[in-house]
């Protein structure tokens, strides 16, 4: 093979006892980014002190000619190699330690739902015989030996984004490796973010570049899936809805045979009085209400095997043949179409299931598996089975059955720990839909909302009052108009069963685009998981006219929201890249740009990542003068979880050198945190773009002196990088640095390669311009900030459908004039703001 067509080469630097291999240095470095003057790859892998000691021993430059270089991509690739993402190896202790806490955020739904499966069961099929009893409870186990056990524990976990659960984060997982985002801001540079982790080539490449090619290649496809994903988030967050109230009402439901005169209306109350109470806390953070509480979590399971045991030995062990699956065949035969009715209660056994992904970012998977395999499995079938073994004896208790079963000596301590855990169960809900808005927010999916942080040191402990105040107003409509567990069970069955069908449907993909799995072990994935899945789907769909209509209310509300939000923004950021300004006319306006230029830092936002945004137009037109310095600031979200601050922000310069135009792009993750306060940012920023000119320097002064060099060891190419001198038949060519050599040759070859290098480069004496660039901009700091914000109106075109019309003009408008606005939403300074109208037309 060519040496020219290898990809790495061997190059690696010894500096003062330090080994650095591929541009390994301790610190973010800033290259010429010129849009117009230049775009050269850097070379330099070291600081100003470095260079004055020498370079060492540089043994080889390969010359590699892509079509087109981005210095926002070549920084990039140097970030993500000096930053290296190095996940922690867990100790045990605190494995075991997180899956003690994931009892009290992660399986309180699944915990409580003893107290109302078996009764919403036999409310469907009277029980006659015992195979009525053994035929229930074996539906029950491979229920949830099936789908939480095998699917979610073994198969499910691992399709995580770098330990984020949740459809969103297959989603973001699917657009890294497919270009699936209905947003067309994705760059190269992105895929240089060290937890970006693309995987290598497999025997399954082929395939999976098929199906990458047709997703990207069909917009229909890209709409399908974005709705898929839109209706498992609406499905999470009706879950958030209906846990509360089914949870609640269950565990106070157990006063009414304990209290006299305590009916179903006093049940109603004192349930809305608990919910009202719980959503008022929430303001005062997750981990304060949900984590304290993994002991409580730890005494109910305790309580559910215990009194599981106790009526086994008292009342009829022989239930345990329930794990013969022929019983379910016997209950289906006897009981035909009410046993096919009361699979719609027994999917209610797994409620929360969807909840060990959704909550996965907040733990680590072996805890959630350790957590569910030796605790919560064994601790549910004992209960269940308890509760079979009392059925045997009274039957005519199917109705309590949870409580009756209960020793009447515990029952009041039963009592106080079923309400904790259906409060705790509840604020697992509540927290994922948190989570949930706040994932959609950054992909771009859901209107802008005020996020409380409510923990410095768990970015994903967050409160949203808006969202809060919503659930709990249709928590308290939907106790007061159901008023019966049994109601709201039929409700509860429909948007459980639909998010694990979405999920099943997302990992399916996951597993052919990304996993590259076998094709037969892929389809039967589906085929086993889905089918169960679709014959629960089935059975809760006939419950649709006896509650079963309220989470489709809610999906369908939820999903026209986010698909309309999203829909709008799509619209809008085309018809910015339509109308950006061209460098041609940037050049002819000079760099006084046709006004007058008064010392100053203006940061103009906008979402474009290339170009120069049509609205910067509006301000030179509006204003009789402008910054002397501008910088066009992009906060973007990439679909990863969290950005590693040293890599957060890139820059690059806009058009020439006297301009002193730069562009800043802040990346963020979806579960990032944008916590930095106007001071902070404004800091951070100067610092970066300091650090950008100095670099800039540094390369440019580089590059000119290695022209000047012939040595055999080194292959320089052209200093002419200029991407507007390059002829359109001829690439690019970038230098690279890569790859490693022997340490005997490096020492050898050191003193001769630093005698080499011309004395301008070893010279510590600041170059001129960059000098007065950076007095420039310290003149411009002490003036003082700007920032330059579009009040932009969205509106479709007169010759639009009408479809179109009612949902840009209408309804996207509503959103985006009751949504959080820009300037709350980029915690930008009021008193420092200068806005300007601007309509898009789409």
């Amino acid at each position: 093979m060519e040496e020219e067509d290898r990809i790495e080469e061997s190059s690696r630097v010894r500096l003062r006892g330090r080994t650095f291999s591929g541009g390994g240095v301790n610190e973010s470095r800033w290259v010429d980014g010129s849009e117009v003057d230049s775009e050269s790859a850097p070379l330099s892998l070291f600081d100003d002190n470095e260079a004055k000691e020498g370079y060492g021993s540089l043994r080889r430059r390969l010359v590699k000619k892509p079509k087109r270089v981005d210095s926002f991509d070549v920084e990039a690739m140097e970030i993500a190699g000096t930053h290296g993402h190095h996940p922690k190896d867990i100790s045990t202790w605190r494995t075991l330690a997180l899956a003690f806490q994931t009892l009290g955020v992660v399986y309180g739904d699944m915990g409580t739902s003893p107290l109302y499966v078996f009764s919403d069961v036999f409310s469907k099929v009277k029980i006659e015989s015992e195979v009525d009893i053994l035929g229930a409870l074996s539906l029950v186990m491979y229920t949830i030996a099936l789908l939480p056990l095998v699917k979610y524990v073994f198969v499910v976990l691992k399709a995580n984004d770098n330990g984020e659960g949740g459809t969103f984060a297959l989603y973001s997982l699917i657009c890294r490796y497919a270009k699936v985002n209905m947003l067309p801001n994705r760059q190269p540079a992105d895929e240089q973010i060290s937890s970006f982790r693309l995987k290598l080539p497999t025997p399954e490449l082929e395939r999976a570049l098929s199906i990458k090619e047709t997703l990207e290649r069909r917009s229909s496809l890209k709409t399908l899936l974005l709705l898929l994903v839109l209706m498992g988030t609406s499905m999470v967050i009706g879950d958030g809805i209906l846990t509360p109230a089914i949870s609640v009402m269950s565990a106070v439901s157990g006063l009414q045979g304990a209290v006299k005169g305590f009916d179903t209306t006093a049940v109603v109350v004192f349930s809305i009085v608990i919910l009202v109470a719980l959503f008022s806390i929430q303001q005062f953070g997750t981990s304060k209400v949900g984590f304290s509480f993994a002991p409580a979590l730890a005494l109910w399971f305790f309580s559910l095997g215990s009194i599981g045991i106790y009526n086994l030995v008292k009342y009829d062990i022989t239930v345990i043949k329930a794990v013969n699956p022929a019983y379910i065949y016997f209950f289906f035969k006897k009981n035909s179409k009410d046993a096919w009715s009361a699979l719609g209660g027994c999917i209610l056994c797994i409620t929360g299931a969807e909840a060990m992904f959704a909550d996965l970012g907040h733990f680590s998977v072996p805890a959630i598996q350790i957590a569910f395999t030796f605790v919560v499995f064994p601790c549910l079938l004992l209960a269940y089975m308890g509760q079979a073994a009392f059925l045997m004896k009274y039957p005519e208790s199917s109705d309590r059955i949870f409580y009756d079963s209960v020793p009447e000596s515990l029952f009041w301590p039963v009592f106080v720990i079923a309400t904790l855990a259906a409060m705790i169960a509840s604020q697992a809900m509540i927290s994922a839909t948190f989570s949930c808005v706040k994932q959609s927010m950054a992909l771009g999916c859901f209107p802008r909302m005020k996020i409380i942080h409510t923990s410095r040191k768990l970015m994903g402990q967050i409160y949203i009052p808006v969202i809060n105040w919503f659930l709990m107003i249709m928590c308290v409509v939907v106790v007061s108009i159901f008023r019966s567990t049994t109601d709201i069970a039929n409700a509860y069955g429909i948007a459980e069963v639909g998010v694990m069908l979405v999920t099943t449907t997302l990992v399916t993909l996951v597993m052919l685009l990304i996993w590259q799995t076998n094709l037969f072990m892929a389809l039967c994935f589906p085929l086993v998981f889905g089918s169960i899945e679709l014959i629960y789907f089935s059975a809760v769909l006939s419950k649709v006219l006896e509650g079963g209509w309220l989470p489709l209310v809610f999906a369908s509300f939820f999903l026209s929201v986010m698909y309309i939000w999203n829909y709008g923004s799509v619209l809008k950021y085309q018809s910015e890249v339509r109308e950006k300004i061209s460098m041609d006319f940037m050049l002819e306006l000079g760099s006084t740009l046709g006004t007058v230029r008064t010392p100053g830092i203006g940061l103009l936002y906008n979402e474009l990542v290339h170009g120069i945004p049509s609205i910067f137009g509006q301000f030179l037109l509006s204003l009789p003068a402008i910054h002397s310095t501008i910088v066009f600031v992009c906060i973007k979200y990439v679909p990863i979880p969290v950005v590693p601050q040293e890599e957060r922000f890139l820059f690059r310069r806009v058009c020439p050198k006297d301009y002193h135009m730069f562009r800043c792009i802040a990346r963020y993750g979806y579960k990032d945190i944008r916590k930095e306060d106007h001071h902070a940012f404004e800091q951070l920023l100067v610092q970066s773009l300091e650090n950008f000119l100095r670099k800039e320097a540094q390369e440019l002064a580089l590059e000119s002196g290695l022209q000047e060099m012939d040595l055999d060891s080194v292959s320089v190419s052209s200093r002419d990088y200029s991407t507007r001198d390059v002829p359109d038949n001829e690439e690019l060519k970038v230098p690279l640095m890569l790859g490693t050599r022997s340490e005997e040759a490096e020492t050898s070859n050191s003193e001769a390669a630093s005698a080499a290098l011309p004395s301008s480069i070893m010279s510590s004496e600041i170059d001129p311009s960059l000098e007065y660039e950076l007095s420039a901009l310290r003149e411009a700091i002490d003036s003082g900030f700007t920032y330059f914000l579009a009040h932009g109106d969205v509106r479709a075109k007169k010759n639009s459908f009408f479809l179109k019309k009612l949902v840009i003009n209408y309804l996207y408008a509503f959103l985006r004039r009751n949504c959080r606005a820009g300037a709350a939403n980029m915690s930008v300074p009021h008193m420092n703001i200068l806005q300007v109208g601007m309509t898009y037309m789409v």
